[in-house]
C-alpha cells in the first residue's frame, strides 16, 4: 500500500476518528516501530503500530450501526467508574465507537462505526447534516418560543443556526439541527427560560430510529447505507 498519514490509517483501521487520533498521537500513546509517533507522519501496513500498547490491525470491513441509546448510558469508549458506556451496552463482536455524542440524560439514535472517515464527515459542522429530535419542556410550547428557537439562540458565545421547529403538543416539539454544539438543545431551552424534561434523537441524516427499542441496535445496510454514504 502507498504510505498514508497516521491519523488516517488509525481512522481506517477502526481505532477512532482522525481528530481523536491526533489527540492520541500528541499524547504520546501511539508508537510506530517502537518509537513515539510524530504528528503528520506516514505509515503503511508494514509498520508495527501500537495504540495504548495494543497492536493496530489493518483496515477492516466497514461496519455502521444504528443504536438506541437509553437514558443513563454515556457515549464514550472509555470506562468511567459507576457509568455504563455505549460500547459495553452494544457489545458488538468487532471494535466500533460512537459517531459524536448524545448526553447521558438523553436517549435515542446514535450511529456507531469502525470507520473513522465516516465519523469525521458526519460530524463536520460545515456539511450541515441533519439530526432530528423530539423534546419535552417544563413549560408550554408557545409561538414566541418556537420563533425564537427557529431564528437562533445565543449560547456558548455564538448564535445557533436557524433550524426547523414544529409543535407536537402543549409541551413537546420536534427540532431539526444542522450543528452539534455541546448540549445544544438543553442550552437553547435554558436560554429561553425553560428546562428540558425529555429528549430523544429520532434521526441522523437519512437513518431513522424506527422500531428500535432502548438498548437494541441494527446494521445500517442496503439502500439505507447507500444513501448515507452517497450523502457523504
Amino acid at each position: 500500500m502507498e504510505p498514508i498519514r497516521l491519523n488516517k490509517y488509525l481512522s481506517a483501521a477502526g481505532i477512532c476518528s482522525r481528530r481523536e487520533a491526533d489527540r492520541l498521537i500528541a499524547g504520546g500513546t501511539v508508537l510506530v516501530d517502537g518509537v513515539p509517533a510524530d504528528m503528520g507522519m506516514k505509515v503503511t501496513d508494514e509498520n508495527v503500530i501500537l495504540v495504548n500498547g495494543e497492536p493496530v490491525q489493518p483496515q477492516q470491513e466497514m461496519v455502521i450501526l444504528a443504536v438506541y441509546k437509553p437514558e443513563g448510558i454515556v457515549c464514550t469508549t472509555v470506562e468511567h467508574k459507576g457509568e455504563h458506556n455505549i460500547v459495553n451496552l452494544v457489545n458488538y463482536p468487532k471494535r466500533v465507537y460512537p459517531i459524536g455524542r448524545l448526553d447521558k440524560a438523553s436517549e435515542g439514535l446514535i450511529l456507531m462505526t469502525n470507520y473513522g472517515e465516516i465519523a469525521d464527515k458526519i460530524l463536520r459542522g460545515s456539511n450541515y447534516h441533519e439530526k432530528e429530535y423530539l423534546v419535552t419542556i417544563n413549560k408550554p410550547v408557545t409561538l414566541e418560543f418556537l420563533n425564537a428557537m427557529r431564528s437562533g439562540v445565543p449560547i456558548l458565545d455564538t448564535v445557533t443556526r436557524p433550524c426547523t421547529v414544529k409543535k407536537v403538543s402543549h409541551d413537546t416539539f420536534r427540532i431539526v439541527l444542522t450543528q452539534g454544539l455541546n448540549r445544544q438543545i438543553r442550552r437553547m431551552c435554558e436560554a429561553l427560560g425553560c428546562r428540558v424534561t425529555f429528549l430523544k434523537r429520532l434521526r441522523v441524516m437519512n437513518v431513522e430510529l424506527g422500531d428500535l427499542q432502548p438498548g437494541e441496535y441494527r446494521e445500517v445496510k442496503g439502500k439505507e447505507r447507500e444513501a448515507l454514504l452517497a450523502s457523504l
